[in-house]
């Protein structure tokens, strides 16, 4: 039989997250993905400065071996709308490669590691947790996502009961030919909301890469809406004509759109297994740390005792920070009173209004710029 002090299920930044932190607080950690790393993931793959800081990153590092792109500006609008351009003095967001940030992160980590590895079963013990029938541990972390089997063994069920976004998504690596051809800025990330509100489309540039992508908070025509956004995009010459165009796709939860169980005996869910993604921009990297640094703090306070009762002060941390799932459960076709007709109009103005766009859609919805940094419990810069 296998042992560890903590099992964490998933190796994304949530599960790498608490892997780093817990390994600093002396814990024997064990990680399982289903994957080898380094591994794709479908992610517009972009972080602000207060992810940075809550992982304490070292960008001069990082960016020596990674992608690590500028964001100054975004250029929003609603498809054939006008269009508002939001310029900052300062760096806001950075590019970043899921499949090198994520590997990065989980070596950092240092924890053991069982990667290809399913969690198929689940099962109690007395006051253990028993892991494919070889995986003995008295705490299990879920981040394996929005299908995460330890969020299932819990009672979570993903279906229609919980109003899950749909996304899809490209990058492809830009020839020297590409590149010159390709008129999104490498500094400017561009969105372009759909136009009944229930979701939107971006394209940016990662130094020699492109990505491309559409999320809703419904799969109703998904691929009809990514090949009319396609078209708008060749039709206006925004990206090569030849570039390939094999999405692919993935689903999770705005955070209050699903109500899931976070914590059960012995189990503690992070990330999007849990369901925390930023209601309107869908964002979940952030969300996906904080939870993680958010359930290490409750680890430590609890010290050793993992019942739920004593794990409960992670859920009322979550709503400290996230605010009560109730607050944000709301459509993002909202005003449903008024006609659809004006309701319409009235988003096209706003997208398109310059202080909107800067204040409302960039500064709070997408980079919460008003939100400081959540800081880690054990501060590793201490020791450089």
């Amino acid at each position: 039989m296998i042992t560890a002090d903590i099992v964490i299920v998933g190796g994304g930044p949530a599960g790498s997250t608490a892997a780093w932190q817990l390994k600093q607080a002396g814990a024997d950690v064990l990680l399982i993905d289903k994957a080898e790393f380094p591994r794709d993931k479908v992610c517009a793959g972009w972080i602000t400065p207060a992810i940075i800081e809550s992982l304490q990153l070292d960008i001069d590092q990082y960016r020596q071996q990674h992608t690590l792109q500028e964001i100054r500006g975004f250029r929003t609008s609603m498809l054939d709308g006008n269009e508002s351009s939001t310029r900052y003095n300062d760096v806001v967001s950075y590019g970043i490669r899921r499949r090198e940030f994520d590997h990065y992160l989980l070596a950092r980590s240092g924890v053991r590691t069982q990667l290809n590895t399913r969690v198929s079963d689940i099962s109690r013990q007395q006051d253990r947790l028993v892991i494919n029938g070889v995986i003995e541990t008295p705490l299990i972390l879920g981040a394996g996502g929005h299908a995460c089997p330890v969020s299932r063994f819990i009672g979570n069920r993903p279906g229609k009961h919980e109003r899950a976004v749909s996304a899809q998504e490209l990058e492809v690596r830009l020839t020297p030919e590409q590149q010159q051809s390709c008129a999104v800025q490498g500094d400017q990330a561009e969105l372009f909301f759909c136009r009944d509100l229930k979701g939107y489309a971006w394209v940016f540039r990662k130094g020699e890469y492109l990505n491309i992508g559409l999320g809703r908070e419904d799969n109703h025509r998904l691929p009809d809406h990514i090949d009319e956004f396609m078209r708008y995009l060749f039709e206006r010459e925004r990206v090569p004509a030849n570039i390939e165009t094999r999405f692919c796709g993935h689903a999770y939860l705005l955070y209050g759109h699903g109500h899931r169980r976070a914590i059960d005996d012995g189990v503690m869910l992070m990330g999007d297994a849990l369901g925390l993604a930023y209601p309107q921009s869908g964002e979940g990297i952030r969300p996906a740390i904080e939870s993680a640094i958010l359930a290490v703090d409750t680890i430590i306070r609890a010290n050793g005792n993992y019942t739920e009762a004593s794990l409960a002060r992670y859920v009322d941390s979550i709503e400290r920070r996230l605010g009560k799932p109730a607050a944000n459960d709301v459509p993002r076709s909202s005003l449903p009173w008024l006609p659809g007709k004006l309701k319409f109009w009235l988003a096209r103005q706003a997208i398109a209004n310059p202080w909107f766009a800067r204040r409302v859609i960039m500064d709070n919805w997408f980079l919460h710029r008003a939100q400081p940094a959540l800081r880690p419990v054990f501060d590793s810069t201490a020791a450089r």
